[in-house]
């Protein structure tokens, strides 16, 4: 067995120069060399309690992965992880394993843990690039499931429910597949041939995808039912945007984070040809402090803006964000306006613009200043506003980005299906069953905005639910 590399810090991820990656959509990190990723491995202890195991919600079996990494193995550490995971490639981009898998390892007592998101990325993309495999088809078990929404929770669920011989389609309501990995991550964090390959994986399982059609709209959950359909999974997503409700949020140039993430990334506004209208700002505002504020405003710089402001009440402590894309953040020179809060979003009305006579041009935002008083329920400390501390900040674009709900269109229409105080839908967390029979769900649609893993989790808690429902179901 190779000697443990000691080292008490991790193989530091090779990325683009920040001058130079600030200017284009190309990845930022450029991902392991197969030396880094054999140096890397040789760093795990291989413990027999595996504590990493208990941090990933899929539940991979994470040294023995590393441990086929080590040996050269690399295939062999993929067919490992995709015993636990449908979308290891995504997740070695994603997932906050500082906070999961990674926090739980021995190595982080006395340094950095492993880098087990890095190493599992590497896998994924080393398998990407060289295997041919072709999937084996299960044979067919005369039972039909729909997944609503082809985000991360149904993506694995459909894939866990067709490797046991389901037919099951996947219902999305936009013009391809994805959900969120590809409407709402930005190229430069994962791109988007990534994604579709993953999908197109599915497809040579047998799953089907019909993308536009809008579950509740084009069809009801009730009317899958009465089609044949024996079980639904409703992994929806949470894409209805929040707002402040201050003053001048119907201003041209204030949009939300989900919209102008969208119109980037899905609609592919950043290319020059792209025909898809967006606000090339020069001075942008996003407030939030979360993963999606920093590609909101990550986005902002690369299609042109001189200046991009991170406006958040609390200070960097408090900062909901990863870590890593804080510093990616601030090394390609977006500012973080800590301890500030919007109350007042500026504006002028152009006398010109015959075609929405009611609403002007952002100009500017008022904010407050902000200090930290006592911790709220969470343990965060809340903040509280400075008096007389008013100012304003030039700016022609105001992105909020504080937080998502799940869309109300599911419950509306579907008999019998409990939400929460927050639009969640109500399920049982063993399970992922609703209040309806039949009905299960996860993911955002259930926790509210939540991180890829969690909602990945909840596919396949489902889907393991699901076949003991079908398979027991007279």
């Amino acid at each position: 067995m190779t000697k443990p590399n000691m080292s008490p810090v991790k193989n530091p991820m090779p990325t683009q120069d920040p001058a130079v990656r600030a200017h284009n959509f190309d990845e930022v990190a450029l991902g392991y060399t197969e030396a880094q990723a054999l140096d890397e491995a040789t760093r795990c202890l291989n413990c027999k309690n595996a504590p990493c195991v208990t941090g990933c919600p899929v539940n991979i079996h994470i040294p023995a992965f590393i441990e086929k990494v080590r040996e050269g193995d690399f295939e062999a550490a993929y067919q490992i992880i995709r015993q636990s995971s449908s979308l290891p490639a995504v997740c070695g981009r994603v997932c906050p394993q500082e906070k999961q898998c990674e926090s739980k390892c021995v190595r982080g007592i006395k340094g950095e843990p492993v880098g087990i998101g890095r190493l599992e990325r590497f896998v994924a993309d080393w398998h990407n690039t060289f295997s041919n495999e072709s999937p084996v088809l299960p044979e067919k078990n005369g039972h039909k499931v729909a997944i609503v929404g082809s985000g991360p929770a149904g993506l694995t669920c459909a894939g866990a429910l067709a490797s046991k011989g389901y037919d099951v389609i996947v219902y999305e309501a936009l013009h391809v597949a994805g959900g969120v990995l590809m409407y709402g991550i930005p190229e430069f964090r994962l791109p988007k041939h990534i994604v579709q390959k993953e999908v197109d994986g599915l497809r040579a399982m047998g799953v089907t995808i019909e993308t536009n059609v809008v579950v509740g709209k084009t069809v009801t959950v009730d009317e899958l039912f009465e089609e044949g359909f024996e079980a639904v999974f409703v992994g929806s997503g949470a894409g209805l945007p929040k707002f402040m409700g201050i003053p001048g949020e119907s201003l041209k140039g204030v949009y939300s984070a989900n919209e102008f993430l969208t119109r980037s990334n899905l609609m592919k506004a950043y290319k020059a040809d792209a025909t898809t209208p967006i606000l090339r700002a020069k001075r942008v505002a996003v407030v939030g402090g979360g993963n999606v504020a920093m590609d909101a405003a990550r986005t902002a710089l690369r299609l042109g803006a001189e200046e991009v402001s991170i406006v958040y009440r609390r200070s960097m402590e408090e900062l909901p964000a990863r870590r890593e894309e804080v510093e990616h953040a601030a090394e390609e020179g977006i500012i973080f306006r800590l301890l500030n809060n919007p109350v007042e979003i500026l504006g002028y009305h152009n006398p010109d613009d015959r075609r929405d006579p009611k609403n002007g041009f952002v100009t500017g935002m008022k904010c407050v200043k902000m200090t930290l008083g006592e911790p709220d329920e969470r343990g965060r400390r809340s903040p509280v506003e400075i008096p007389d501390s008013q100012w304003v900040l030039d700016v022609d674009c105001v992105i909020m980005s504080i937080g998502t709900s799940p869309n109300p269109l599911i419950k509306s229409t579907t008999k019998g299906l409990d939400v929460n105080n927050r639009g969640g839908i109500i399920v049982e967390e063993a399970t992922g069953l609703t209040s309806r029979e039949g009905v299960y769900a996860g993911g955002d649609a259930v926790t509210g905005a939540a991180t890829v893993i969690l909602a990945m989790g909840a596919g396949k808690t489902a889907a393991h639910a699901i076949d003991e429902y079908l398979a027991n179901k007279v």
